[in-house]
């Protein structure tokens, strides 16, 4: 096994992460909200009016990606389902795995979806770097977010 990789802190320098993701049918905004009195934390939220990906212009306000920060270390995302999606309490949690290591993820992207079902081929999204969803062959919901390495935060 390789050596752990060290951030200039002399913590971790974290390649890739793995977090919760929450949907939501329009409840996204008031639920991530809640967490955040909960857990404290830093909210950030996109809406599909951001990124022009309302097809249905009463949507265009919705939370398309909600992100809680916490002094902890806990990241817990979120989003609302677009009413043309099917969203089923219970099975609205997927596992989001991101980072900038594009071979990484790639791979694990390629073996996730072997068994299992693509739901969102990865692709360019309008916010940049790589993006898709795909049900394992055991029915768990993964996305995958590969960032571009020269962008921020990548």
């Amino acid at each position: 096994m390789g050596g752990a990789r060290t951030g200039r802190d002399g913590g971790p320098d974290v390649a890739v992460q793995l977090n919760p993701y929450l949907t939501f049918r329009d409840t996204a905004e008031e639920a991530m909200t809640y967490y955040r009195s909960v857990f404290g934390g830093e909210l950030t939220i996109s809406r599909f009016a951001e990124y022009g990906a309302s097809e249905d212009p009463a949507e265009a306000e919705k939370v398309m990606h909600a992100s809680l920060t916490t002094e902890h270390g806990l990241v817990l995302m979120a989003s609302d389902t677009p009413g043309a999606m099917d969203l089923t309490p219970g099975d609205n949690v997927s596992l989001s795995v991101g980072g900038d290591d594009e071979a990484l993820l790639r791979g694990w992207w390629e073996r996730l979806c072997d068994g299992g079902a693509v739901t969102m081929p990865l692709e360019r999204p309008p916010w940049g770097g790589l993006f898709g969803m795909c049900t394992d062959r055991f029915g768990m919901h993964w996305m995958v977010s590969i960032e571009d390495a020269g962008a921020p935060g990548g």
